[in-house]
């Protein structure tokens, strides 16, 4: 449904972030991408939604594709009315709008007005609380109802393939278990396409299909879930396990062996 090749991307003409950065997201599957701060995840999601304009990044080299369409050139607004909407991280609400205000601003390309309120109601359903909440100003939740918000606000674009950039970022561990749950839901009843960018592997990797871990603008590895998990360099490094159980912190802050893949 959606494929990167070989892409690469620049900020300012001059810094290169993506590096010949090649996956695969298949229809109706959760795909997750893993890796540290400033591995270029982020950017990765801004070259599919076409957000790299607005800080003066863009697509050097390779093609990405959605539905047998190049869409690398195509601006933000276009790639949104095609089917793709990317939740920013640190959830981005309108903080002086109110709850449903919010939601309706997630609807503003959809020409079919008549079912917007029936969408409304539908995030309602996977998102109690935000009916509780919807005549409350945005700024007034807590992070998890903000996160919550910016999720649903993507429901209302209706989008084929939804881009989440880090939804665990700054939540309480429950709010971060009961929010994936909901994505995992949202997957499975509404046949939307997910592409999750995270840090936090566990949860990240407890929901997916398939996996790709990314260092250095570049995709090291990847495969299915199952597989990674059983990988030695994902557990050690990304999920604090070891052959012999759990590492403590003081371990894998002094660790010093050099990750296979590189």
């Amino acid at each position: 449904m959606l494929t990167l090749n070989n892409v690469e991307v620049m900020y300012n003409r001059v810094i290169l972030v993506l590096k010949g950065m090649s996956m695969v997201i298949p229809e109706g599957k959760i795909v997750t991408l893993l890796g540290s701060n400033g591995a270029g995840k982020t950017t990765t999601l801004k070259a599919i939604s076409g957000l790299l304009r607005s800080e003066d990044g863009e697509v050097t080299d390779g093609y990405i594709e959605f539905n047998g369409e190049r869409i690398e050139a195509s601006d933000a607004e276009t790639i949104v009315k095609k089917g793709i909407f990317q939740c920013m991280e640190g959830r981005r609400v309108f903080e002086h709008l109110t709850v449903e205000e919010n939601l309706l601003v997630g609807a503003h390309t959809r020409k079919d007005r008549h079912n917007i309120k029936e969408d409304i109601q539908k995030v309602y359903r996977y998102f109690p609380k935000l009916e509780m909440l919807k005549n409350r100003q945005a700024g007034y939740l807590s992070g998890g109802e903000q996160q919550m918000l910016a999720i649903g606000r993507g429901m209302m674009a209706r989008p084929k393939v939804l881009l989440l950039d880090e939804p665990s970022l700054g939540l309480a561990p429950l709010m971060v278990k009961e929010i994936f749950s909901i994505i995992k839901r949202i997957n499975e009843e509404e046949g939307t396409t997910i592409l999750v960018v995270e840090q936090n592997a566990k949860i990240a990797l407890s929901i997916a299909d398939y996996g790709y871990i990314m260092e250095n603008g570049r995709i090291v590895m990847d495969g299915p879930v199952e597989r990674l998990l059983e990988n030695e360099d994902v557990k050690e490094f990304y999920l604090g396990m070891s052959d012999k159980g759990r590492k403590n912190y003081r371990e894998v802050k002094s660790y010093k062996r050099r990750k296979r893949w590189l």
